[in-house]
């Protein structure tokens, strides 16, 4: 094969990136030429997503394409996180910043929402587990709030369609993202409109939706004058930045698992069809989508927690770096407590290190004190919660598995890595680390003829980068441990 580079664009709640893919005779290779902070602004109490810089960062990062290998590319692809959106008036100008997840409008919005549909209901017809940060809830709350903004629309994107729409004119929501949005039926393939009944949200507004690896079309002239590239074509990859990181994911036969680890941690597996009954639910399982597969898995409030304790060490003056809190954490004694992280207390705190305080004094266990401690305690939390999580997945698909593959910026993390393998007694595979963008750029590969399959792009994946492997040790101090952490759950509720 030919060498083909294409750009990939990839948006997190942290920062942003725009990176080259060099794809040649069935090897990867990156390179990251633009990065950029992601930073929400609160404005009149709301917290907003500067989409506007976004798309200039975006831009951005094209130039500096333009500058190192000139005006020719095979395609690009954005992907983001899921669930956040922006509406679009009548002449297709975007009417407010789009809103972030973590804004309090949606508080109370699941129980506002449960009054109206039982949660077994919408869980049957969505497969998604009930959460404030989902879109249903956020247009609700819209709704609720009687909004001039919803009044207002005449189209609704998601956070990577509307930047491909900034790009290419088009309009469209690609599936692995339209999953997420407890809007979407699974089974059928189309919007619910049930659910929008019920709601009396606007179904009219709704786009259509493209597949992984939809061309959308080429750059606008405009963006080609802002940016000095050619007609390149924009492919909608898996946008959701985890059906991504999943089709990146480099298993092999069918006795695996993956995590991919960042900000959130997300365990699941693949599987054929949704489940959506009692276990699944009571679980708080979701049924999200990759290229050409679904897949159960549990989202769980990961590395979040100690990204947030740094930024108040940060404003502390203790400006440790996340390599130096790991090396402390491995010399400090095991952790005493143990935290669910999924707890409420954890969604959006003014202070980390406070809240997980305040939840070790709720359920009765001493407080991990310093960083080095409470970082020992967050990733030992995080292996117990994966193995919980892994346990339940196994049980509802009837599967067992022997590997767990983490993938994305917590691979990295070597002690968690090591408290992983122990904790689950699983062979842990970490890498690739750039898992995200590689799924980006493989399926826009497969829009454009030059990947054939899901399975090519994972040995393609295992052919690209060299994974690192743990091995499980001292499995009988854990398994002990393992059972007082279901145990402090059991208590917690």
């Amino acid at each position: 094969m030919d060498l083909r580079r294409f750009l990939a664009v990839d948006l997190g709640a942290e920062s942003g990136r725009v990176v080259v893919g060099n794809l040649q005779d069935g090897r990867l290779t990156t390179e990251e030429i633009h990065r950029f902070p992601n930073e929400p602004a609160r404005v009149r109490g709301t917290l907003y997503w500067d989409v506007l810089n976004l798309y200039n960062n975006i831009l951005a990062g094209m130039r500096q394409y333009v500058r190192e290998y000139g005006t020719e590319a095979e395609a690009l692809g954005i992907d983001t996180w899921a669930v956040d959106f922006g509406l679009l008036a009548r002449d297709g100008s975007l009417l407010q910043n789009p809103v972030c997840y973590r804004d309090s409008r949606t508080d109370g919005m699941p129980d506002y929402v449960r009054r109206r549909m039982p949660e077994a209901d919408l869980y049957g017809r969505t497969g998604i587990y009930m959460l404030p940060i989902y879109t249903l809830c956020q247009m609700v709350s819209l709704r609720a709030a009687e909004s001039p903004v919803l009044e207002c629309a005449d189209g609704w994107l998601m956070m990577p369609d509307l930047l491909a729409y900034f790009l290419t004119g088009r309009r469209g929501c690609e599936r692995t993202n339209a999953i997420t949005t407890q809007l979407y039926d699974p089974r059928r393939g189309c919007w619910h409109e049930e659910v929008f009944e019920t709601f009396d949200l606007p179904l009219d507004i709704m786009p259509d939706f493209v597949e992984p690896g939809t061309e959308l079309g080429p750059l606008t002239q405009s963006v080609r004058d802002e940016t000095g590239l050619g007609p390149v074509p924009v492919v909608a990859p898996c946008t959701h930045d985890t059906g991504s990181a999943v089709a990146a994911v480099p298993g092999q036969g069918h006795d695996w698992a993956f995590l991919s680890c960042g900000t959130w941690s997300i365990l699941g597996s693949l599987c054929e069809e949704v489940a959506t009954g009692k276990e699944a639910l009571e679980a708080g399982l979701c049924n999200e989508l990759t290229l050409d597969s679904f897949f159960l898995c549990q989202n769980i409030m990961g590395l979040w927690l100690l990204q947030q304790s740094r930024t108040s060490w940060v404003a502390a003056g203790d400006d440790y770096s996340y390599p130096e809190l790991v090396e402390m954490a491995r010399k400090a004694p095991r952790a005493e407590a143990m935290l669910d992280p999924n707890d409420d207390g954890f969604m959006a705190p003014d202070d980390m290190p406070t809240a997980i305080v305040d939840y070790c004094r709720r359920t009765g266990q001493a407080a991990p004190q310093g960083p080095a401690d409470l970082t020992r305690c967050i990733l030992e939390s995080l292996a117990f919660s994966y193995r919980y999580a892994l346990e339940r997945i196994g049980r509802i698909l009837g599967r067992s598995y022997r590997t767990l593959h983490i993938v994305g910026g917590g691979s990295l993390n070597t002690l968690l890595c090591e408290l992983t393998a122990g904790v689950t007694g699983l062979q842990v595979v970490a890498g690739p680390v750039e898992a995200t963008v590689a799924g980006n750029i493989l399926v826009q590969a497969y829009g454009r003829g030059l990947v054939e399959s899901p399975q090519q792009i994972r040995d393609i994946v295992r052919a690209s980068f060299e994974p690192v492997h743990y091995e499980p040790a001292e499995t009988d101090y854990w398994q002990e441990r393992y059972e007082q952490y279901c145990e402090m759950l059991t208590r917690k509720t």
